[in-house]
């Protein structure tokens, strides 16, 4: 009987594979058509992927084939592919921004992610919808809103947010990528203060990279540690809101119940790749990986929600994260001019 057991096991993990393939490759294709697309036309990369999982809603209808992959790359693909961002930095990028820099930057995301909260709040949206904006914001745009998302309480709701949340500080970090480098010029801010505040500020990664080169060569390398200093503060935030979960009552099969993995898993690959230990093609190659997981995760969040879904949410949610926004653009401005003068 127990030399039956191995083979039981082998079937039902094919059996388990073969119901997740349809969904999963789905979403990859998806991801794919979303890469080429952002190279040959510069816009971003999850933009796409969300547009176009939107426009395959129809795989999640009842007795669809795809169901079960899509929902399995939207939430463990998701998780390891947050891990797995813990290989673009090290200790040393955080350290070459200085004391100052760093405790200027930490605090605007714990300001930032605070106000999110009040906001959503005093817009009648609740305290889960202020901490998933709020993050976001704070942070690194839709990496953020997804690695949140995972340990929040899970329902229909929740979905709908994280996917108006990856939207609404994706389309905003585009217009700041745009806008705030002639604000800033504007202002008499030198190319260093500039990157900065463009690191400190602007949400999307790529955005940030855009936008800080776009006035100089240092502009762009300064606003690129500074935003890599928010991303570090990812797994702590993510910890800290699974704590708050749990004791707002989150159940064994929430989200929420669950402690968050991936985010340990974040750091621990953070220190591996400050030890030196890690050749940069690995590194390089880890970090693409993860590039392609979150896209996919992204398009599965697309493929789940539905064009109905996003427009009864109405111009209250939107309102919640463009006055997030505005916040972390004054206090950054405030702290930069008249606390690092």
């Amino acid at each position: 009987m127990s030399s039956l057991q191995p083979l039981a096991s082998a079937a039902a993990l094919r059996d388990g594979a073969t119901a997740l393939a349809p969904g999963i490759l789905a979403a990859f294709t998806i991801a794919a058509a979303a890469r080429f697309l952002s190279e040959h036309y510069g816009a971003p990369m999850m933009l796409f992927a969300l547009l176009i999982g939107i426009a395959f809603h129809f795989l999640m209808e009842p007795g669809s084939r795809a169901a079960a992959g899509i929902e399995f790359t939207s939430r463990h693909l998701l998780r390891i592919g947050v891990a797995l961002l813990g290989m673009r930095l090290t200790l040393t990028d955080v350290a070459d921004l200085g004391a100052g820099t760093i405790a200027m930057v930490l605090g605007l995301v714990a300001v930032t992610i605070g106000a999110g909260v009040l906001l959503a709040r005093v817009f009648g949206r609740g305290t889960q919808f202020g901490l998933l904006t709020g993050g976001a914001v704070a942070i690194c745009g839709a990496s953020a809103a997804l690695a949140i998302s995972s340990v929040l309480r899970p329902g229909p709701r929740l979905e709908r947010d994280t996917l108006f949340t990856v939207v609404a500080v994706t389309l905003l970090s585009t217009a700041a990528m745009i806008a705030y480098p002639i604000l800033f010029h504007l202002l008499g801010f030198e190319p260093h203060a500039a990157g900065a505040l463009i690191g400190a500020t602007v949400h999307d990664v790529a955005q940030v990279v855009g936008a800080g080169f776009s006035i100089s060569e240092d502009a762009g390398t300064t606003a690129t540690f500074v935003k890599l200093l928010r991303v570090t503060a990812l797994p702590a935030v993510v910890l800290l809101i699974a704590l708050q979960q749990r004791r707002g009552g989150g159940t064994s099969g929430s989200g929420a119940g669950h402690f968050p993995w991936f985010a340990v898993a974040f750091v621990g690959l953070l220190m591996l790749n400050s030890s030196g230990a890690v050749p940069a093609a690995v590194a390089e190659a880890v970090s693409l990986v993860s590039q392609w997981l979150l896209v996919a995760a992204i398009a599965a969040l697309g493929v789940k929600t539905s064009v109905k879904a996003m427009t009864s949410l109405g111009p209250v949610y939107f309102a919640v994260i463009l006055c997030e926004t505005l916040v972390l653009l004054g206090l950054a401005l405030v702290a930069w001019t008249v606390i690092l003068p």
